[in-house]
């Protein structure tokens, strides 16, 4: 591409007018020129980009080599990908306003970020999850600006998460943006969220208290006092409350401005039962900033369990690595992350456990919408540092999850951190640190760790209010019943603590088909989706009937890679998701959850990939959320069949041929074709 259309095709992407409005965000999405490697050079403004690629954001560099596997079990290497720098490139053309300050922000960048801007430093970040931003306004020129990114994801001491069951997928794979405010604003460099913090404090039928802390930044030479106004308003926009509060900031300070409202016959955040929203407005100055509003109440203790708004609530669904798709790596689209969001919504969980760290902010808008709790952590997985600035990176981060999700009302649970397996280095001032963290910036939320490997006791499981567990019995250890001596155990031997389940789980391949399976070994190149059908069967029996449990959350919701493992399939893939990892097919055992989870009536034939039928009597198996389920074979009635525990099976024998079955249940359907060949004909 010739030099003179290339900068034309930058200048285009993005040129600002010349008058602003007072707070403005543009994407910086387009555009990019991109090279895999260390470039020191490309700081300079005048420095060439021959050769590099053109690219558009959300970008990995690891999207082409996430299929590498291996198992340590096994004696074999782990997965080799790519862990190291890339360089990113673009110009920004813009006239700068004087009166105004102006800010990159990377939704998210992994796992070390630098940034230039005509050759100058304007920022570094460390931790790959979390929004962040640097002031740029220093650094700009009317006109064209050379802007230069470095990313890294290069395993570190001091960031975690020093390692985990996933990869870590590297660069700019999130969106990038241009913010520009007034000097005097809503601070914008508040651990990266939108500097205000809006917390019910009451409910009654009649009103709600709630209390809305502003944080006002005064970017200007000399102190300034600062009209602040609140406002409440409902889903349709209309004002239900509203206040006014004048501070006066000095200079190059930021001063919290705090505010009582009153909200009037408030609607609640009821979870999927009426997942009503409000709007929490600031204006300070001429900048205006937004943030959702769910009025509700979520506690948890050993007498009464979990109530959301004062009613006893069962918390159950998945957990969700960080949404990717095949070929992409977690550079997805805010589509994709709906479609991943639409599909546990119609399994009917009423909560997910966002694995192993902070998510894409429309995960968490869309949980808001859609009434699904979440309990989000910070990624402290498997083994720490002893540094003391691992210490602190770890604090940070947790920082960052609360700052940019605190208003968020399907938020209702901070997590510490997943599965510390070792006390050497002693993990407990770190876990220490991130307790006293969380409950400084909010009192409001339980915090809980997900424990396994060490005793169920250790102190390393004692920091958090709550804790929760990942077992696995019946995949990597013992039997499935076993799971519900475990549980009942544990709540003996802790009656004063909360516990419940993190993670529980079997791997399945859509393309192995055993039935009946036998015990599947783990590691093993043969994971029939049976066995995990029967996992989860036998486990959400035992666990439903454990009300001390305050959680029950599968591993794992999407079929996702691991550099770790090689297994089932093929390499790099951690298959225990009730869904492939395109998205494209649901395991039997989501079915088995949407028949104990959905209200919508649904009807499922299991085994629907086991064809051709090795013998010619099979049984036929059926979830479903009605009473009971009519069989058709070739078009002839079966019967119907009551459905026990949201199951029904009917023993049927099969033509030579293709054999089609249909089950019925009320006005839903599904139907099967299954082939036979008797082999001694």
């Amino acid at each position: 591409m010739p030099k003179f259309i290339f900068r034309l095709l930058l200048a285009l992407c993005l040129t600002l007018p010349s008058t602003v409005l007072a707070r403005e965000k543009t994407s910086l999405n387009a555009a990019w020129l991109f090279h895999k490697g260390d470039v020191p050079a490309a700081i300079d403004p005048n420095f060439h980009s021959d050769g590099w690629q053109l690219v558009t954001l959300p970008h990995t560099y690891n999207a082409s080599d996430a299929g590498a596997g291996g198992d340590k079990a096994r004696g074999e290497e782990e997965g080799v990908y790519y862990r190291g720098p890339a360089w990113y490139r673009r110009e920004v053309t813009i006239a700068p306003q004087p009166g105004k300050r102006y800010f990159l922000q990377f939704d998210g960048a992994a796992l070390i970020t630098d940034a230039w801007l005509n050759g100058k430093p304007v920022g570094h970040h460390d931790g790959g999850y979390a929004t962040f931003r640097f002031d740029i306004t220093d650094a700009l020129t009317s006109g064209r600006n050379a802007l230069a990114v470095k990313v890294d994801n290069t395993r570190v001491s001091h960031i975690a998460p020093l390692t985990g069951d996933f990869n870590v997928f590297g660069g700019l794979y999130r969106n990038v943006w241009l913010v520009s405010a007034d000097d005097i604003h809503v601070d914008l460099m508040d651990h990266g969220g939108p500097g205000v913090y809006a917390t019910t404090k009451a409910i009654t039928n009649a009103s709600a208290d709630i209390h809305v802390k502003s944080l006002i930044r005064n970017d200007t030479a000399a102190a300034t006092p600062v009209k602040v106004r609140t406002t409440i308003l409902d889903a349709s926009g209309k004002t239900v409350a509203q206040s006014t509060t004048t501070v006066t900031v000095a200079a190059n300070t930021t001063l919290p401005a705090e505010t009582n409202l009153s909200l009037k016959k408030p609607r609640l955040w009821a979870g999927r039962k009426d997942p009503y929203l409000y709007t929490v407005k600031i204006e300070a100055g001429s900048d205006t900033v937004t943030v959702p509003l769910g009025v509700r109440t979520f506690t948890i203790d050993v007498k009464n369990g979990v109530l959301l708004n004062g009613k006893p609530f069962a918390v159950y669904g998945a957990n969700m690595q960080q949404p990717g798709r095949y070929g992409k790596g977690t550079a997805v689209s805010d589509a994709e992350i709906d479609e991943d969001m639409q599909i546990m919504d119609e399994m009917g969980v009423t909560a997910l456990r966002l694995a192993h760290m902070q998510h894409h902010p429309r995960v968490y808008e869309e949980a808001d919408r859609r009434g699904i709790l979440i309990s989000t952590e910070a990624p402290l997985v498997d083994f720490i540092d002893a540094s003391d600035a691992f210490k602190a990176n770890a604090v940070e981060q947790m920082q960052e999850l609360i700052a940019q999700t605190y208003n968020n009302p399907s938020v209702v649970v901070w997590g510490l951190g997943n599965e510390i397996r070792s006390n050497d280095p002693d993990p407990n001032p770190v876990l220490a640190a991130l307790q006293s963290a969380a409950k400084a910036m909010d009192s409001s939320r339980p915090t809980a760790y997900a424990h396994c490997c060490l005793d169920d006791d250790n102190p390393v499981a004692l920091h958090s209010d709550i804790v929760s567990y990942n077992k696995y019995f019946g995949w990597y250890w013992g039997e499935f019943e076993d799971i519900g001596k475990w549980a009942d155990e544990v709540h003996a031997k802790l009656p004063n603590r909360v516990i419940g389940v993190s993670e529980y789980g079997a791997g399945a391949s859509i393309k192995h088909q055993e039935d009946l399976p036998k015990r599947t070994v783990p590691q093993a190149y043969w994971h029939p989706e049976q066995y995990q059908s029967a996992y989860h069967e036998s486990n959400w029996k035992v666990l439903s009937a454990r009300r001390y449990l305050w959680s029950n959350f599968i591993w794992v919701a999407f079929d996702f890679p691991s550099f770790r493992r090689n297994e089932g399939d093929r390499p790099a893939i951690n298959d225990k998701g009730l869904v492939t990892e395109d998205r494209k097919t649901k395991k039997d055992a989501y079915y088995w959850y949407q028949a104990n989870w959905s209200d919508k009536p649904m009807v499922h034939i299991t085994s629907s990939r086991d064809t051709p039928k090795r013998v010619r009597k099979v049984t036929v198996k059926v979830y479903s959320n009605a009473a009971t389920v009519r069989l058709r074979l070739n078009g002839k009635d079966i019967g119907s069949e009551p459905v026990v525990d949201h199951m029904a099976t009917w023993k049927i024998e099969l033509k030579d041929g293709d054999n089609v079955v249909e089950a019925v249940a009320g006005d839903v359907t599904d139907k099967v074709v299954w082939s036979y060949t008797d082999k001694l004909q």
